[in-house]
């Protein structure tokens, strides 16, 4: 019995170590990072990547407008099957945000979700998608965030709280040795050879992170390939989040020019207007490049038409 208790508590210590390593946080390849580094900014572009990148929509005060959509102090709650997860101050705030971070760490956390104390971040923040960034886009990005105001967090913010075991962070290292890569959901082989179609492809699956809400995920939380852009359940729990493949279920009777009209007003080709999350996106896209709207609309109208998912 003492060589069966000692034999038992080895094999504990060794699968504890085992999964220790196995799930170490990666951050940004030393050659990768040192290439983001040397990249020359280009605030204008960050500035376009930034709203791309949707980063107001969940990390400015819900609502707000104008300016006041660039003090990103956080606070929206994404409810999930997981839990509820907070934005947290993304400012640059020396204490309460990031305004003590290096390029070094801004990259590390968008494309390898790997926080500067080197802890997994959980991928309800969508580095998923962003791992896709290009080295100038995440250089260029940081640039301008550097011009963002300082915000101290409100007294009164919730934290994020999760159940067992979903708490224990060290596990999203399990998740993403299963479901974290950089690759294409879509085959770039099977689409166009046309650069606004490949620049809507890298738009869509990348810093615009369309797959996170409006793709079925599997029971892990990982966003489902087969069934890409076909909708999803609104993770509040009200209503779904729609088909936005050229599917009759989808967007199939709309134009480019519906779609990019859309994303800059926020009103369909019927003129209602977007609801829920949707509403502060068409705020983001306002932003964004005219020919990078249409970029976005000539990729969703050739993916594959998906029915919807219920």
């Amino acid at each position: 019995m003492k060589r069966l208790a000692l034999a038992f508590v080895f094999l504990a210590f060794a699968g504890a170590a085992f999964f220790w390593v196995l799930t170490s946080p990666n951050s940004v390849p030393t050659e990768r990072m040192a290439a983001i580094s040397a990249h020359a900014p280009d605030v204008t572009n960050g500035e376009n990547v930034f709203w791309l990148a949707g980063c107001a929509s969940c990390h400015s005060v819900q609502g707000s407008s104008g300016d006041a959509r660039l003090e990103l102090v956080g606070g929206y709650q994404l409810k999930s099957d997981f839990g509820t997860f907070v934005a947290p101050n993304i400012s640059m705030h020396p204490e309460d945000g990031i305004g003590a971070w290096s390029i070094e760490d801004f990259a590390g956390s968008i494309i390898a979700g790997v926080s500067p104390e080197g802890r997994h971040y959980y991928p309800a923040y969508p580095y998923g998608s962003f791992a896709r960034m290009t080295d100038g886009d995440v250089a260029d990005l940081w640039a301008f965030w550097q011009t963002l105001p300082a915000v101290a967090t409100p007294t009164d913010q919730p934290e994020t709280e999760l159940g067992f075991p979903f708490n224990i962070r060290r596990g999203v290292g399990l998740w993403k040795l299963a479901f974290f890569n950089d690759k294409p959901f879509v085959d770039p082989a099977t689409l166009p050879n046309d650069p606004v179609v490949a620049r809507g492809q890298y738009l869509t699956e990348g810093m615009g992170h369309c797959g996170e809400c409006h793709t079925s995920r599997n029971l892990a939380g990982a966003i489902r390939a087969d069934v890409w852009l076909a909708g999803a359940p609104n993770p509040s729990g009200q209503g779904r989040i729609p088909n936005i493949t050229p599917h009759a279920d989808g967007i199939e009777s709309w134009t480019e020019d519906d779609i990019a009209f859309s994303l800059e007003s926020g009103f369909t080709p019927s003129f209602d207007s977007f609801g829920g999350t949707m509403a502060s996106v068409a705020k983001n896209y306002a932003n964004v490049s005219a020919q990078d709207r249409e970029a976005i609309a000539a990729y969703l109208k050739i993916v594959t038409p998906i029915e919807d998912q219920r």
